[in-house]
């Protein structure tokens, strides 16, 4: 009888080790590492941008240049607390996963120690007097004793896991609060600063409208080319040839005064053509108009051939911003792109954002990197970033900074 205790001892013992515990089927969680990785850099780098942007608006001194850089400074501010969402939803799931495997270990640990903790306990309440009137000689009663002796800092040893991994439990649900805490400041922080955005945006949109001239009648052509192009290609080209009109008439010297000496007077001699190696940069910085996961890179096949760009995935809602300085071509509807952006930069560099819910600027607006353009959808949002030089799609990611 005895014997037959020390053995289930001694089994409980080998089953509350360590080494027999089996590690839990889990999914690989590096992804979710990786996402509040990224949620952390894009939160960084949008609120850099808009102390950046709160300071050029500051030392501004004209109106509209204020007014575009506080609009700009506000969508930073709200990819930033976009970005704290994405990082505190990272870490929730981080921990629920934690937990459940913590809760599975405990599980499985509990098991034997509860075993072993009920052997002791029916043999505890067993006095040595009765032990020794049981029939089995005195050495059965005193080898019993002597492994239950050794048996005492045995569990004691192999429990402390055990009590580390409730210790983690406490630790892990404080956390759980913090991050729950967390979200909540910056879903508010982001409901804040999208009604200042849009308070600013009404603002400008009236003064834009009390000094409307040419833009309306140049809106109602980009709209007419935008009826006329068969597909988004063609419709960039045509944008792209009309904009390098107006640039070379911009670029048109002036009536020369007559010369006091007519016989000094002497023929303006063409500009020399220098191919600067800034002209084979798009404008800097250059952003990404979300912050999202990348569904699609650049050159990957897809059903029409291969991709022209990046295709990302924000949150619903989210914030899209002009990925540099430049000037909008386009900003409407078209046949399935949802409605779309085309800004014109220097150099000949094309800018095309798609896949937007909603846009808040207009044909013919000069714009500075990080000016919001407009929202992507509430449901299933994929916005793609076109970066182009003379018409050819080029990769953007070597650009972004």
């Amino acid at each position: 009888m005895r014997r037959g205790l020390a053995v289930a001892v001694v089994l409980a013992l080998a089953a509350a080790s360590p080494s027999a515990a089996v590690a839990p089927a889990a999914d690989d969680p590096a992804s979710m590492r990786s996402s509040l990785r990224q949620a952390l850099a894009a939160q960084r780098l949008a609120e850099a941008r808009g102390l950046r942007l709160e300071r050029e608006a500051q030392a501004a001194g004209d109106a509209a240049a204020r007014a575009g850089r506080q609009a700009a400074a506000l969508a930073a501010r709200i990819q930033q607390a976009e970005a704290g969402i994405a990082a505190a939803e990272a870490r929730v799931r981080l921990i629920d996963r934690e937990r459940g495997a913590l809760r599975e270990t405990l599980g499985r640990r509990q098991q034997p120690v509860a075993r072993l903790v009920g052997a002791l306990q029916q043999f505890s309440r067993r006095p040595l007097t009765l032990t020794v009137l049981r029939p089995g000689s005195v050495r059965d009663v005193v080898y019993t004793r002597a492994l239950l002796a050794s048996a005492v800092p045995q569990v004691q040893s192999r429990t402390q896991a055990l009590r580390a991994a409730l210790a983690r439990g406490r630790a892990l649900r404080v956390q759980a609060q913090q991050a729950a805490v967390a979200l909540r400041a910056e879903q508010g922080a982001l409901a804040e600063r999208r009604r200042a955005l849009a308070s600013l945006e009404a603002r400008q949109q009236l003064a834009a409208r009390a000094a409307s001239g040419s833009a309306g009648r140049e809106a109602e052509r980009a709209l007419v080319l935008a009826e006329q192009a068969r597909d988004l290609d063609a419709l960039v080209g045509e944008l792209d040839r009309a904009g390098a009109l107006r640039r070379r008439l911009a670029a048109l010297p002036g009536p020369m005064l007559r010369p006091a000496d007519p016989t000094a007077a002497r023929a303006p001699q063409p500009a020399a053509s220098v191919s600067s190696p800034d002209a084979m940069r798009p404008p800097q910085p250059y952003l990404l108009p979300v912050t999202g996961r990348t569904v699609a890179g650049f050159g990957v096949p897809d059903g029409a051939g291969v991709s022209q760009g990046l295709t990302l995935a924000p949150r619903a809602g989210a914030q899209v911003v002009a990925p540099a300085a430049g000037r909008v071509a386009f900003a409407g509807s078209y046949r399935g792109y949802g409605r779309i952006v085309i800004v014109e930069h220097a150099g000949g560099w094309t800018s095309l954002v798609t896949g937007l819910a909603q846009t808040s600027v207009g044909v013919g607006e000069e714009l500075i990197g990080g000016t919001p353009l407009g929202t992507a959808a509430a449901r299933d949002p994929a916005i793609t970033l076109e970066l182009r030089r003379e018409g050819t799609p080029v990769d953007p990611l070597p650009f972004i900074g």
